[in-house]
């Protein structure tokens, strides 16, 4: 009991009313939605025009590769390509482990170096051969170095208008139900379903485009697999008629190779259909060391996790990849999303907007129509900030040791 003016700070947790997607993570962790729900989790962006993109960089690792026989001696190498190599850097040979220092750039496909720069001695060095930097050096009272720039790469996608809409007649909504809900509450209910099912889907499947539909601007967003695909296409797998731990790996492996949180190991969501997600199973308990267990989140999630070498993996089955059946190409397929990276962006004001019509006892709207109903609409757009974290796997089928 509190004495004085009911303010927010004695409102109990969860009493309060909560965003759309954060209802569907309350009330339904393991329906057709899980995605869209766990954005309710994230950092809420924002969109300002229905063109919404950000920068993104990736850290440099500059490289060579030799296209003749460096001979020992040769002061000038001939490489495929210079680009991001600066005087100063040190490189090293990848077959000699020969430590070599580059003192100029000759041409976009030449440099020059001063060799055996440590413990090493010179040794002819193969064409092919990868020339790794691995740090610079300079001598005392040297002028300053020219600067290394990493360019911003800009990506964009569309915001997509979500609407659906849910309506019951006036006759309707007086008759009185034996059970569950009135009829407008199951309405309701339902429009919200396919509300948050519709999102999820785009968040998956979407494909960005930008025309016209009946006089006016029409656009779409790119998902979670187009983004894949246009981006880091070698991150997609077709797995053959039987798949066994290694190669699962070697599907999954990529996915760790950008860091995305220095701060904690590598983890991915692997959303999959319920025939990839037996397979998987299969796979674990053909090869006995590698230990599988269940677990819950706190508002209800379930889900399993298992581990490869270089990440953890939290296996949940989406009921939306089982709803053509398990002989379909959804229920045969696993995304790897890496959730730190992706987010979704809200046109202002756009967020889940619910606007019902006869419903407050004024005048007839809709034409007059003899009934009560109302729209969901949402104005947003998928943010995959950094599609090489993910990766997509078709075509589970069978499982094996190995």
């Amino acid at each position: 009991m509190a004495v004085g003016v009911f303010n927010t700070a004695v409102i109990p947790q969860d009493l309060a009313k909560k965003s759309f997607s954060a209802m569907i993570t309350r009330l339904m962790p393991n329906g057709s939605a899980p995605l869209f729900g766990l954005t309710a989790l994230l950092k809420e962006e924002t969109a300002y025009q229905i063109e919404h993109g950000f920068y993104s960089k990736t850290m440099l690792f500059p490289s060579m590769q030799l296209t003749a026989i460096a001979a020992i001696g040769d002061t000038v190498f001939n490489v495929a390509s210079t680009t991001n190599i600066l005087p100063g850097m040190l490189i090293r040979a990848d077959t000699t482990n020969e430590n070599i220092l580059v003192t100029g750039i000759v041409s976009p496909t030449q440099v020059a170096v001063q060799r055996g720069i440590g413990s090493v001695a010179q040794a002819a060095i193969a064409s092919t051969t990868n020339l790794w930097m691995v740090g610079n050096a300079y001598e005392e009272s040297s002028l300053r170095p020219q600067s290394l720039i990493i360019v911003p790469q800009r990506v964009t996608n569309y915001t997509q208008i979500f609407r659906n809409t849910w309506a019951v007649s006036e006759t309707t909504r007086a008759t009185m139900l034996i059970a569950g809900d009135t009829a407008v509450a199951e309405s309701k209910q339902d429009c919200a379903a396919f509300h948050a099912v519709d999102i999820e889907k785009s968040f998956f499947f979407g494909q960005r485009f930008f025309g016209t539909r009946n006089g006016q601007p029409f656009h779409t967003m790119d998902g979670v697999i187009n983004s894949v695909t246009q981006n880091v296409p070698g991150n997609i797998s077709t797995l053959a008629g039987t798949t066994n731990y290694t190669q699962l790996e070697a599907a999954l492996d990529p996915v760790f190779n950008q860091v995305t949180d220095p701060k904690s190991i590598g983890e991915r969501i692997l959303f999959c259909g319920g025939f990839a997600r037996r397979v998987m199973h299969q796979i674990f308990r053909l090869n006995g060391t590698y230990f599988i267990e269940d677990g819950q989140t706190s508002w209800g999630l379930q889900f399993d996790s298992f581990k490869i070498p270089r990440g953890r993996f939290t296996i949940i089955e989406h009921p939306l990849f089982n709803a053509y059946g398990q002989a379909s190409t959804w229920a045969k397929m696993a995304v790897a999303l890496d959730l730190s990276t992706f987010n979704s962006a809200y046109m202002t004001g756009r967020k889940t907007v619910n606007k019902e019509f006869n419903m407050d006892g004024g005048a007839a709207q809709d034409n007059g129509v003899d009934a009560v109903g109302g729209t969901l609409t949402s104005e947003l757009t998928c943010l995959v900030k950094n599609p090489a974290a993910d990766a997509i796997l078709y075509n589970f089928t069978a499982g094996i040791a190995g």
